[in-house]
C-alpha cells in the first residue's frame, strides 16, 4: 500500500511525503507499530532510523515512547537530501520536535562512539531487478547504496549491548539476513511473517535482533494485512489502532 496524496494524516501527526522517493506505505507503518521497544529503559532511549525518508517510522516510534513515558531522542539518517529536509519539516510540525532530528549521512560513515538502544530500518531491498528510471526512487529501492551486509555490519557496530535492531524486509531475504546477523553476533528475538491475506504466501518479514544470545529461537508469528472480507484484518487494525484515523 502506497499513498499518492502529498501528505498522510495520522492521529497525532501528519507526514508530508511529496519530496520523498518512497511514500508512506504499509511496510513503514508495520515496522513503526511492530518493532519492540527497549525493555530495559535507559535514562534516555536513543533511536536511529536508517533511511529515514519522510520520517514516518521515527514519528511512530516517538509517539510510542512518549506514550510509555520515556525520555528519548530519535536520529534519522538518509543519503537523499530531499528526504532529510522533508523529514525535518515533518519532525518540526510534530508534538515531539525537540526529540527528533535528521541528517544527511551514510550509515557507513556514522561514528563508532555513538551507540543506540534501538535501530530501525526499512532498507533498500531490490538486489537484482531492473532499475527505476527515476534516479531518486532507484536509490531508495535498490541495495547498491546499502547492502544487507553493510546494514547488519554497521548496525551491530552502533548498537548498545542490550539494544534492538528491527527491520522490515522482503520475506525471501530471511535466510540471508539471519546468516549475516549471526556472523555479526546478532540473534533474533522476534520474527513475524507478513501475508497480504490468508490465501497468499508471506510477502514481508518483520524481524528484530539483539546482541544478547538467546538459546530459545523465537517462534515465528503470522500476520495478515487483509482478511478475506476486509482491506484491514482485525490484527492489523489492533496493531495500528494508535495511529490510523
Amino acid at each position: 500500500m502506497r499513498m499518492s496524496s502529498p501528505n498522510f494524516r495520522f492521529k497525532q501527526f501528519t507526514v508530508w511525503h511529496d519530496r520523498c522517493a518512497m511514500k508512506v506505505g504499509t511496510d513503514g507503518v508495520l515496522l513503526g507499530a511492530w518493532c519492540p521497544l527497549p525493555s530495559q529503559k535507559p535514562n534516555r532511549v536513543r533511536v536511529l532510523d536508517i533511511g529515514v525518508g519522510s520520517g514516518l517510522i521515527a514519528l511512530m516510534i516517538a509517539q510510542r515512547l512518549h506514550l510509555r513515558g520515556d525520555m528519548f531522542s530519535v536520529l534519522g539518517i538518509d543519503i537523499d537530501r530531499d528526504a532529510v529536509e522533508q523529514s525535518h519539516i515533518n519532525f518540526q510540525q510534530s508534538p515531539w520536535a525537540d526529540s527528533l532530528t535528521s541528517q544527511a549521512c551514510r550509515l557507513q560513515d556514522m561514528p563508532a562512539e555513538q551507540a543506540f538502544d534501538l535501530i530501525v530500518s526499512n532498507p533498500p531491498y531490490f538486489q537484482d531487478s531492473l532499475k527505476n528510471p527515476n534516479a531518486q526512487r532507484a536509490t531508495a529501492r535498490h541495495t547498491d547504496t546499502l547492502s544487507y551486509t553493510e546494514l547488519i555490519q554497521h548496525a551491530a557496530r552502533l548498537l548498545n549491548t542490550n539494544g534492538t535492531l528491527a527491520l522490515v524486509l522482503p520475506f525471501e531475504a530471511k535466510e540471508d539476513i539471519l546468516a549475516l546477523a549471526e556472523a555479526h553476533a546478532l540473534y533474533p528475538t522476534h520474527i513475524t511473517h507478513v501475508h497480504s491475506k490468508p490465501s497468499k504466501a508471506a510477502k514481508r518479514l518483520l524481524i528484530a535482533f539483539s546482541p544478547i544470545s538467546n538459546p530459545k529461537y523465537p517462534i515465528p508469528k503470522t500476520m495478515y494485512i487483509e482478511s478475506e472480507n476486509s482491506p484491514r484484518s482485525e490484527e492489523y487494525k489492533e496493531l495500528t489502532k494508535d495511529f490510523y484515523l
